[in-house]
């Protein structure tokens, strides 16, 4: 072992398969937890305990600062040059209240070495100079001395667009009411009305107090050698003493008595504001210090709000008092755990009432008692979450370490959340000797607490527009203090950061990080093994794949077998299935039986394009997943649910309609970027045309006028719900994916067979949705200070024939001009480019932009960049980056479940290993000739008339650009 550290503790965990070993660093004192196992996607992360005085939003534009350039690597920015060249499944950094921390994880260990190299060089030794703070945070720009001052800055602008989502500002004013005068209280990502008070003075002293060994929590995850993990973080650390940090984070101090707290948000120019107000409740509950108490809220939370049928939720949603829960939920990751909830789309007059609600809910509950079945549900969703440890594509390693801080970081244990099994036992041991136990969590957590804030939050239609004058009054009044050499100075300011961001790195620069070789590719795509069979007639994909003894699967049912004008019904007639009730028990009893017996059953509709025949594939899936021994109860309730769901609710079925409609309001700000994206390809194909309809833009409206329905035409509406039941639910237009071990198959695959027997065999007609092409230009108006720009093209009818070079120049050419032109120098936060190989589909899609036309214009200037491309800036070696990054892509790391699902998705659209063998030998053999013919197509897209935009009313209007305007919200 290395004479570096000291052994403060060892720990197998058996729930992980995982050996855990903390470390002390002798000179320094800085942490490491080390997990040893054999899970292939290593992870490393530095994290520091970081506790901001202020709003100024310092943690998080330092953050974003550190990863431009550092002492070994003085290249602009390494994040994105690792990003360009990288087999990295995951490179990037998030700021929490009260940390910061900086994870990276890749499948490949050369590169993984090459990502914790560039890190820690940009964590300990990062060149923060006053141009980073000017353009990460904020910085005044004016081009010529006739111009007025404004404010540009890329955290700046990020956080204008976290401003405009309500359910953004919800978040800051909770933490703002339940931490007076507390860090938490501040917002760490920073408020635009005080980001530009942040100093270069007091952001270099942030790095210099809190950047420091001493105050570092190091973490390493996976099968990399474990001793080496110590040799490597010794060689970073050797050169630094021991130093006293002050970065506790103490207790709150308690409130004697609830408050009330109102706070406002921009509704734009809406002049429906009635229904429009929040009301929450918020408690401060106590530190993460008692594992067996973290454990328990969590499941309380599951109980009280987590499903439809939870006790809570449901008296809320019941009320009709709203559209839609809001709050917070259960806030576990800082050093004392937040409850909020409560309900959004509500009026200012029933704010009473449900505060009222929510109090007479839980006193009932107490004394009542909670539905055992109820509590049973919870535990078991609880405890398949945690045994199954399904992080999707963010890798396990990452979320572990997630858990392990929210001990660690306020210098206790990293060990208590980590495995649950002793956990878990002794909650099922109180809970045997006492039936109460949740209630009594209730009534001394919430009932009796007294730190707790019952907060409105009211639209207001003029918010924005003040926000603005008072921007602009600020930057007018310093500008009117400013004599001619001073605003000669900004000007010339302005002209130099433009340089110095308009300068591409050096190659000698470029040359000083660390990359991989082609060489050290596989040339070989992987594969997944797949059987297909017919059971009762009925086409079933099979993966023989390791999923613990956990049995997935997919039921696809053909949408081509209704009438267009169901189509929009689809998702909500998906959750309906579950959330609805059946002939012979209603939806809680329904509920309690999923959350018991399954890990989750859900339904989600697909649109994708056909590969060849570039015909749609148009299904939506009833997705379920639960253990080989609960697996028949599972296929019990799906057969009850596809066949006697009872539709013949209106109250319940509004109740869902009014909460799919808040969801997809609340995702048009932070998610902007994904409406513009779905609405764009709606212009092309009907694989397009049918997202829309199902997710995007068209979904919205649909709901609108569908809840508008459920009140005046009832029984058209029942009669719609049934018609899609009826065509919809037919063995002769179904496909089914199973991926599970082989031993477990045997188990599962004649319960399986016996299910599908009793699904209906009918007579299926399947018709095209008669959707033609039209492109136009589309500006749809929300209260939002920044803009989601889109244009978009059918390649293929413009002439281009695939190749698998496109992944490549689309990725470098998202790292370079598109990152450089519309993040670097516009300040949006992001912009990319999609191609869709399958339709032919191409869309460039920036996100949180304050820009509009001229983002247009830098979409257009892509064809003259690829083409003016010469060796000088498209090198050898920045050519063979952008292959890496390609093939990264390809290889993106699955668990087995997913693994199944994307062999299903191959199937339908007739992706053959063959052809993904070919794509992958393109991308191998691209060479700088693709990127200029590549230019030369994308010449035609400037043409597009394709164009979707979100964003304010004023933005679009003054943008002038011929945009069909729609107001959303």
């Amino acid at each position: 072992m290395s004479k570096a550290f000291n052994l403060i503790e060892e720990k197998y965990i058996p729930e992980l398969n995982s050996t855990a070993k903390l470390y002390a660093h002798k000179r320094t004192g800085a942490r490491l937890l080390s997990i040893i196992n054999d899970d292939e996607n290593k992870v490393f992360s530095i994290n520091f305990r970081t506790t901001p005085k202020d709003s100024t939003g310092v943690a998080h534009i330092l953050e974003h600062s550190v990863l431009g350039g550092s002492e070994k690597y003085p290249v602009k920015e390494p994040f994105v040059e690792l990003l360009k060249g990288s087999l990295a499944t995951f490179v990037n950094a998030f700021t929490f209240p009260d940390k910061t921390c900086y994870p990276v994880a890749s499948q490949n260990l050369q590169d993984f070495y090459n990502l914790i190299d560039v890190y820690m060089d940009a964590v300990l030794h990062p060149l923060i100079t006053r141009e980073t703070l000017m353009q990460e945070g904020w910085h005044f720009e004016i081009n010529n001395p006739d111009e007025p001052l404004t404010y540009k800055g890329v955290v700046f602008n990020e956080m204008k667009g976290a401003y405009s989502s309500p359910d953004g500002v919800l978040q800051s004013r909770v933490m703002e009411s339940l931490f007076p005068k507390h860090l938490y209280g501040v917002d760490s990502g920073g408020d635009p009305r005080h980001i530009p008070d942040l100093t270069y003075e007091n952001f270099r002293n942030f790095w210099e107090t809190y950047y420091h060994p001493s105050n570092a929590f190091i973490f390493m995850y996976g099968n990399d050698d474990p001793e080496k993990r110590l040799k490597l973080m010794e060689g970073y650390l050797k050169g630094y003493k021991k130093k006293k940090v002050k970065s506790a984070v103490p207790l709150a101090k308690p409130f004697k008595r609830a408050k009330k707290v109102e706070y406002a948000y921009d509704a734009g120019s809406d002049s429906e504001l009635e229904n429009k107000n929040y009301l929450v409740v918020n408690w401060l509950m106590p530190d993460t210090s008692d594992e067996v108490l973290s454990f328990s809220m969590g499941i309380l939370a599951n109980i009280l709000i987590g499903t439809p049928a939870s006790p809570l939720k449901k008296a809320l949603m019941d009320s009709g008092l709203g559209e839609d829960l809001a709050g917070l939920g259960l806030e576990s990751d800082m050093r004392q755990m937040i409850f909020s909830t409560g309900l959004k789309g509500t009026r200012a007059r029933h704010a009473k009432k449900i505060e009222k609600l929510i109090f007479t809910t839980l006193e009932n509950l107490v004394r009542d008692g909670i539905d055992p079945d109820t509590i049973a549900a919870a535990i078991n969703t609880a405890e398949f979450r945690l045994r199954e440890n399904n992080t999707g594509s963010f890798p396990r390693g990452i979320a572990l370490m997630l858990r392990a801080l929210t001990t660690w970081l306020y210098d206790d244990s990293p060990f208590k959340m980590l495995g649950f099994e002793d956990s878990l036992k002794e909650i099922r041991t109180r809970l045997s000797a006492d039936k109460n136990y949740f209630e009594k969590l209730i009534q001394t957590h919430l009932l009796d607490n007294a730190h707790r804030t019952i907060l409105r939050l009211t639209p207001d239609p003029e918010l924005g527009r003040r926000f603005d004058e008072d921007e602009k009054s600020r930057l007018e009044a310093i500008r009117s203090a400013l004599n001619e050499s001073q605003i000669a100075e900004l000007v010339e300011q302005t002209k130099k950061l433009k340089e110095l961001q308009e300068t591409p790195n050096s190659n000698e620069a470029l040359e000083t990080l660390p990359f991989l070789k082609l060489e050290d590719l596989d040339k070989k795509s992987n594969s997944v093994p797949v059987e297909e069979m017919q059971l009762q007639d009925t086409t079933t994909l099979y993966h023989d794949l390791f999923t613990n003894g956990i049995v997935y699967l997919d039921l696809g049912f053909d949408l081509h077998a209704l009438p267009a004008d169901l189509l929009p019904l689809t998702e909500i007639f998906g959750r309906a299935l579950f959330e609805m009730g059946t002939d012979t028990e209603d939806y809680t009893k329904l509920s309690q039986r999923i959350g018991k017996s399954t890990g989750g059953i859900y339904a989600d509709a697909v649109s994708v394009t056909a590969l060849g025949s570039r015909e749609s594939v148009i299904k939506l899936f009833i997705r379920g997943k639960s253990t080989v021994a609960q697996s028949a109860e599972m296929l019990n309730i799906l057969k009850d649910v596809l066949l006697k769901t009872n539709f013949d609710n209106r109250k319940r079925l509004k109740q869902m309609v009014l909460e799919e409609k808040a969801g997809l309001e609340s995702g048009l700000v932070p998610g902007g970027h994904s409406f513009v994206n779905t609405r764009l390809r709606a212009q092309f194909n009907e694989s397009g045309w049918a997202n829309d309809q199902m997710k995007g833009i068209a979904y919205l409206f649909a709901l609108r006028e569908l809840a508008n329905d459920i009140d005046k035409k009832w029984k058209s509406v029942l009669k719609r719900f049934e018609k899609i039941r009826d065509l919809l639910i037919n063995r002769n237009a179904l496909i089914c994916n199973v991926t599970l071990d082989g031993e477990s198959w045997k188990t599962f695959k004649p319960q399986f067979e016996s299910f599908l027997a009793e699904i209906p065999s009918k007579n299926v007609k399947l018709s095209p949705f008669n959707f033609h092409p039209s492109t136009q230009k589309e500006g749809f108006t929300i209260p939002a200070q920044v803009n989601y720009v889109g244009k978009g093209a059918n390649l293929y009818e413009l002439g281009y024939q695939h190749d698998g070079s496109v992944e490549v120049i689309l990725g470098y050419l998202r790292l370079t001009h598109l990152w450089e032109k519309i993040r670097i120098l516009g300040g949006a936060y992001g912009a990319f480019s999609v191609f869709d190989d399958r339709s032919g589909v191409i869309t460039f899609i920036s996100y949180r932009d304050p820009n509009l036309a001229g983002t247009l214009e830098n979409y257009d200037k892509s064809a003259e960049f690829l083409k003016n491309l010469d060796a000088s800036r498209l090198s050898d070696s920045e050519l063979t980056k952008a292959i890496i990054a390609a093939i990264g892509d390809l290889d993106a790391y699955q668990l087995p479940d997913a693994k199944g699902y994307t062999s299903l998705m191959r199937y339908l659209t007739g992706r053959t290993d063959e052809m993904r063998q070919k794509t992958r030998d393109q991308i191998l053999s691209t060479n700088g000739e693709d990127f200029i013919a590549f230019g030369e197509i994308l010449e035609k897209v400037a043409q597009s008339d394709a164009v979707a935009v979100i964003g304010s009313q004023s933005a679009i209007e003054s943008a002038n650009i011929g945009l069909k305007v729609t107001k959303v919200l």
